[in-house]
Formats: C-alpha cells, structure tokens, sequence
C-alpha cells in the first residue's frame, strides 16, 4: 500500500488547518481527494485522543462556554423522517476556553440538548484541579447542565444578548445588530466584571476561519459526522499546540503550562502516529 511521505502529509494537514477545502488541496498537491480525507480524519481522531491524555490537572480559573453551528449531509430544514436525525442536520460544536491561557481544555460534537451540553461540561469537570468560573451566553440548557455536571462547585454568569428584529422577508448576510446586552449571576459568586463571552466568540471566529466546513455561505460541509469530529478534532489540536496566538505569542499550551515548547506540524503529525 502507497503511504504518503511525511513532507506530503505535511503539506496537506498545515493545508487543512488553513481553511482549505479537500478538492483544493487535490489542486494543490495532486494528491486524490480520497487520500487526503482519510489522512485528515485518521489524524484528526488521534489529535482527540491526544488532547484526552494530556489535558489533565489543569488550573482554570476563567472559563468560557459556547457552541458553533454546522451541518452534516443536509442543513435540519431539508431532514425528513427517513434520515436518521442522530447523523444527519444541524450538528453544534460545544467548546469551553480558558481567558486566561486561551487554552480548548473540551470540546463535544453533538446536538444542541440538555443532554450534549451536560457532556461537554462533565468532560471539563474531569479535567480540572479548581473551582472555576464559567461564563456562557443565554442558552438554558447550559444552566441544567452545569448544576448536573459541576454542582455547587462552580461560579456562574450568563451574558445575555438582545437583537434587532429583522424586517419580514429580508434575506441576512451579517449577524443581526445587538441592542442589548446583560449579565446574570446563576449560581455561586462570580466576578460580576468578568462573567464575559468576548474571548470565545472570538475563538469562534478563528475556528469558522480555519476549518472549511464551518464556513458560512459556501459548499463545503460534512458528509460524515465523523468527518466533522475529526475536523474538530485536529483544529484544536494545531490551535493548543501548534499555532503561537498573536496575544499570548506563544501558544495556548504553553500558557497552561501543558507544553514547554512550540510544536510543529511534524511533531503533532508524530505524535499521534
């Protein structure tokens, strides 16, 4: 069996991490576009793995929680009742952020319920060593599950924001404008300056950039939830540990004290091989 050098796998997950469509980097590299999603999601389901093992003990004390919207196969308002509903539609990816460290502790892939939410946060109750405080925007199921998930063991705020109705039948290419904007204190005795979602909803934007299929108005979506996961999967990977952040000037993994030293591509390759 033909495997592709290391230059070439290189190539094409530094390729991914960018934001480049599969059938692009076939132009590119002139590698099948059959191979090259075979890497991607193979190297994307050990970068999960990977970032299982190590973030653990960590010392978080800011979190921020929030979820990005995607779609496997079809977008949920062309589902029918002969699609399975558990792999096909309107799939979120829950991610929780330190402010500090800017480090993605978890991440869960699923559907936007009580029930994906309380896992993303459980995984993150697992992985830290203190009481944090956690902020997230108004979702509620994220109240039901934080008191299932983390207890009485957390400090919670909520930013809630209010938008300007659209005029009826007007189709929208932005985010609609924010009227106004407030904080609630849901449990426990938050920082009340701090409870925030600027960093995250920023991170958001980093992932929608860098990873193809999270791109709005465009063709690229996932086939396979199993693609999307992968997908997530090496984008955080390359975003904890490869990627310097241009605030920090190192990465996150080195802020958090995870990595003493800058990864490359090579080495992450490397490392989940």
């Amino acid at each position: 069996m033909n495997k592709l050098s290391m230059e070439k796998q290189v190539n094409v997950i530094s390729a991914l991490t960018e934001g480049c469509s599969i059938r692009s980097i076939e132009r590119m590299t002139g590698i099948h576009r059959d191979t090259i999603m075979r890497l991607g999601v193979r190297i994307g389901e050990e970068c999960s793995r990977l970032m299982d093992e190590k973030m653990r003990h960590l010392h978080c004390e800011q979190i921020q929680v929030d979820e990005v919207w995607a779609y496997v196969g079809k977008k949920q308002r062309h589902v029918t009742k002969d699609d399975d509903s558990n792999r096909t539609g309107d799939f979120w990816t829950f991610v929780a952020m330190d402010r500090e460290s800017k480090l993605v502790p978890s991440f869960y892939v699923g559907k936007r319920t009580v029930e994906d939410t309380t896992n993303l946060l459980t995984d993150l109750a697992g992985r830290l060593e203190t009481r944090c405080q956690l902020s997230s925007d108004g979702l509620n199921s994220y109240i039901e599950a934080c008191e299932r998930a983390l207890g009485a063991d957390v400090d919670y705020g909520q930013v809630v924001k209010s938008y300007e109705a659209e005029a009826l039948g007007s189709g929208r290419y932005s985010p609609p404008k924010v009227v106004a904007v407030q904080k609630k204190i849901i449990m426990g005795a938050p920082d009340y300056s701090k409870i925030s979602t600027s960093h995250i909803e920023r991170l958001n934007l980093t992932s929608r950039m860098q990873m193809r299929r999270f791109t709005r108005l465009t063709n690229a979506f996932s086939k396979k939830v199993e693609n999307l996961r992968a997908a997530v999967g090496l984008h955080f990977a390359h975003y904890n540990f490869v990627r310097i952040h241009k605030t920090l000037r190192i990465t996150p993994a080195m802020a958090a004290g995870i990595s003493n030293k800058l990864w490359s591509l090579e080495e992450l390759i490397e490392a989940v091989h």
